[in-house]
């Protein structure tokens, strides 16, 4: 492999554990080429995004302002909003039919919306902390900040099962926002500008999305501009939408392999 892709997962693998699994994938490595830039919202410190259709979703955080928004992705403007408790701490959202699932944080606590009106339908409990949510045509996928993603029954919000992610035989901590693409799940890893493509079955991470460089340096407000989170799929064109944490711009994406050595 050449050698700046050695040096990424080197940088990815800092924020995996030393437990080991019993095998090893080596992982594809790839860079971006961006398709089109739009505006993005500099209020949303976003924690989820999801299209339905050509309609863009998204969900944010922070204790008194998360939301969950229908977003106009050519001017970034927000169509419709629903504000979520403000003792509650948005995380990730995902679609489920003709509801919206959004996580709390550390409050344990599953919001259902209806995805039309956005008005609440139900709210469900689970332990520990929610980070991002993707569907899998059954199952939510939810992960919780550790290497763990707990598949989940979205009629009762029960969990079923557990898979543990490893990046080279390495538990990979800090799993964030999820997407489901094509039987796998990427994630957005949390203070790394990386995505991880993981094998929903075995927990491996079968690739690996270089996003270093993605925002220019002069959008980068200090104390404002957050980290990278949010990603999308446009099944249509096979391309990636992406985002960051109050973010000025939302990129549209396409993943580019980088060659090894022979």
């Amino acid at each position: 492999m050449r050698f700046a892709a050695y040096i990424f997962l080197v940088l990815i693998s800092s924020a995996a554990h030393s437990e080991t699994a019993p095998a090893a994938v080596e992982p594809v490595i790839y860079g971006h080429k961006i398709l089109e830039t739009y505006p993005h919202a500099t209020d949303a410190f976003t924690q989820g995004l999801f299209f339905d259709g050509d309609t863009l979703y998204e969900s944010t955080g922070q204790y008194g302002q998360s939301s969950l928004r229908r977003v106009d992705i050519e001017t970034g403007q927000v169509l419709q909003i629903t504000a979520l408790p403000p003792t509650h701490f948005g995380e990730g959202a995902a679609l489920v039919g003709d509801d919206i699932f959004v996580l709390s944080w550390r409050e344990g606590t599953a919001f259902r919306y209806d995805a039309r009106t956005m008005d609440l339908e139900k709210k469900f409990q689970y332990d520990g902390e929610g980070w991002g949510l993707t569907y899998n045509g059954e199952d939510l996928v939810m992960s919780d900040g550790s290497a763990q993603l707990r598949f989940i029954d979205p009629e009762t919000f029960t969990e079923k099962r557990r898979v543990t992610v490893t990046l080279r035989g390495q538990t990979l901590n800090h799993l964030n926002e999820l997407e489901w693409i094509d039987g796998q799940v990427f994630a957005n890893v949390w203070r790394r500008n990386v995505l991880v493509r993981i094998d929903a079955q075995s927990g491996a991470v079968t690739g690996a999305v270089d996003l270093r460089g993605l925002l220019p340096e002069e959008d980068v407000v200090p104390g404002q501009t957050d980290v990278l989170n949010g990603v999308a799929y446009d099944g249509q064109e096979n391309v990636l939408y992406v985002t960051g944490k109050n973010w000025p711009k939302l990129f549209k994406i396409e993943l580019v392999e980088r060659e090894k050595n022979h």
